[in-house]
């Protein structure tokens, strides 16, 4: 895939809570307490949220430097 495909994934992707439920592999109360406390960045773009691609990886980041420490 080429930057210009308009197949391939953009470094901007906007998530659904969904798709994130899926990648973190919990449910959706966590995911909307992990939004809630602001451990997790989103959006609202009219009445749904969605979260950045760069945010769940921030989050999960975040988590990884949490445990080593």
């Amino acid at each position: 895939m080429t930057a210009h495909d308009p197949v391939a994934p953009c470094e901007g992707e906007l998530l659904t809570i969904p798709q994130v439920m899926a990648r973190l592999q919990l449910g959706r109360s966590a995911i909307y307490d992990l939004l809630r406390t602001g451990q997790l960045a989103s959006i609202t773009l009219g009445r749904a949220r969605r979260i950045p691609t760069h945010a769940l990886t921030d989050f999960i980041r975040t988590c990884l430097e949490q445990e080593a420490a």
